[in-house]
């Protein structure tokens, strides 16, 4: 087997900018395209689903649609993980999945924000449903054996966090490229263009760029040059049920949906929080500035996690990264005329005391999973990778489909941004309960169980 290159970590990272960018523009802008405030509103946005907690008197449209998009998400996760391991293709079991779905989630991607009708429409609400549908799926048929590989390629503990460094910088990267859709529109607003028709022509432009890159992987790793696993031949409800039998992949699991409801409520928000007027009060393209200055800023930590990984733990790490988001949640809650600083000031704290943690979860949770895939193949004999990476991307989505019916109720809530300041406060409280739940983690059991092989 073939040691990583350089150029093949970059080759393997760049798929996850492309689908990256498809995530964080669904993650950032899908509530505020149906779902628009006043602020939007007067910006031109047109209502085109029915609006308010009409659902039940509690939830709203869209509220319900990306729950149930991030439910039928989470459920197929196991089944794509189950399909990807027992995978007999001579591609490997990984690739064939990438190659089949990346053009066309870049289709569907798209069409998710080409609602037929240009009002309030019933119709358009089935067609949100649908198309979200697709798209989750699709997602998850690239995601779940992309996300496996990360177990696969790497032959050491050194290749597998630099891999994990590379595909989490493209990650950041690619979701950083989402918050710029507000300077794509804008400009083709300049131009006379209407509000809606030019977010959709931002959306296709990423979207493109989003879909070539998904495929730099896909055709430029050969897959049996770094690893010959042999295809599972565990049904999926079996091996679901032994990867979950696993007692640190449960903590491990527990925490993930604590800390992905809290930070897609966060994210959700962001541009709400940015353009409320009761809170910072800032223009929407403010959204992709504080993203950006995340981004850099959390960039500039990676050397400085991957040296404290060494010294203090991965545990140690998480726990503290979630005190950090605690933090910046909390600080975004009291924002406005509460803290009484200027809001630019606010701004600026916002952004430096939230990017120490993103570098954090950038890096470490990833390479748990593999020590966790990789510690219990050593104990079971089985390569279960791919139901692994599957199951920890159905706890992903199962907090964040929770917290996307939850944010558009919550943030209907009040009046004067009260529903938004819930929000944040609620993220908050998610990194409390997330950095109980990984101090459970028994990190030492797991890597004393992968160095008794390398001792061998």
């Amino acid at each position: 087997m073939r040691s990583l290159t350089k150029g093949k970590m970059w080759c393997y990272a760049i798929g996850q900018l492309g689908w990256s960018i498809l995530s964080g523009l669904i993650a950032s802008w899908l509530v505020y395209f149906y779902q628009p405030n006043l602020e939007a509103l007067a910006d031109g946005m047109i209502p085109l689903v029915p609006q308010g907690r009409i659902v039940l008197g509690v939830f709203t449209i869209i509220g319900v649609v990306t729950a149930v998009g991030r439910i039928f998400d989470a459920v197929t996760d196991p089944l794509v993980g189950s399909w990807s391991d027992k995978c007999k293709s001579k591609l490997g079991r990984r690739i064939p999945f990438m190659r089949f779905s990346a053009i066309p989630l870049g289709l569907v991607f798209l069409l998710v924000f080409c609602a037929p009708v240009q009002k309030i429409s019933a119709l358009n609400s089935a067609w949100v449903l649908i198309t979200v549908l697709g798209y989750y799926f699709l997602i998850t048929c690239y995601c779940t054996p992309y996300t496996s590989l990360l177990a696969e390629l790497p032959h050491n503990q050194d290749e597998k966090l630099k891999l994990s460094m590379s595909i989490s910088l493209t990650f950041i990267v690619g979701t950083c490229t989402g918050y710029t859709a507000p300077y794509i529109w804008k400009s083709l607003v300049a131009t006379g263009m209407e509000l809606v028709p030019a977010m959709r022509i931002a959306f296709a432009i990423l979207a493109i760029i989003a879909t070539v890159f998904m495929l730099v992987p896909a055709f430029g790793i050969n897959e049996r040059d770094y690893c010959d696993a042999k295809p599972s031949e565990l049904n999926m409800f079996s091996s679901l049920a032994k990867t979950f039998k696993n007692k640190n992949f449960r903590v491990f699991v527990y925490q993930d949906i604590i800390y992905f409801f809290g930070i897609a409520m966060f994210q959700t928000g962001l541009p709400f929080f940015v353009t409320t007027k009761t809170l910072l009060g800032l223009d929407v393209a403010w959204t992709t500035i504080m993203f950006g200055g995340l981004t850099f800023l959390s960039l500039c930590f990676y050397p400085f996690v991957t040296k404290m990984n060494a010294r203090f733990g991965k545990k140690k790490l998480l726990v503290a990264a979630f005190v950090g988001f605690f933090l910046t949640f909390t600080i975004t809650g009291l924002s406005g005329k509460i803290l009484g600083l200027p809001v630019l000031v606010q701004a600026v704290v916002i952004v430096v005391i939230g990017s120490f943690p993103q570098a954090i979860f950038g890096i470490i949770p990833q390479t748990i999973v593999a020590d966790i895939a990789q510690s219990d193949e050593i104990v079971t004999g089985e390569n279960r990778s791919g139901m692994f990476y599957a199951a920890r991307t159905f706890a992903m989505k199962a907090g964040q489909s929770l917290a996307l019916l939850m944010f558009t109720s919550l943030a209907t809530l009040g009046t004067d941004g009260v529903g938004y300041r819930i929000v944040a406060f609620t993220s908050a409280a998610c990194c409390v309960a997330g950095g109980i739940i990984i101090s459970f983690f028994n990190e030492k059991k797991v890597c004393d169980i992968i160095n008794s092989v390398k001792k061998v």
